[in-house]
C-alpha cells in the first residue's frame, strides 16, 4: 500500500527551484518526486545524526 499524500504549496527560491528541476530531469522524475526524495534523505541524515536513546 502507497504512503498517504498530501499537497502542500511550498515558495522557493528561483536558484533553488531551477537547479532542482534540473536534477529531477536527470532523474527523469517529476519535481514533486524529487523533493521528496531530498526531504526523505534528510530526514534519515538528521535521524543519523541524533543521539540514540538506550
Amino acid at each position: 500500500m502507497k504512503p498517504t499524500k498530501k499537497s502542500v504549496s511550498i515558495t522557493l527560491d528561483w536558484p533553488v527551484l531551477e537547479q532542482i528541476q534540473i536534477l529531477a530531469e536527470r532523474e527523469d522524475r517529476s519535481l514533486s518526486s524529487y523533493i521528496n526524495l531530498i526531504l526523505k534523505a534528510h530526514l534519515a541524515d538528521i535521524a543519523r545524526k541524533e543521539p540514540q536513546e538506550e
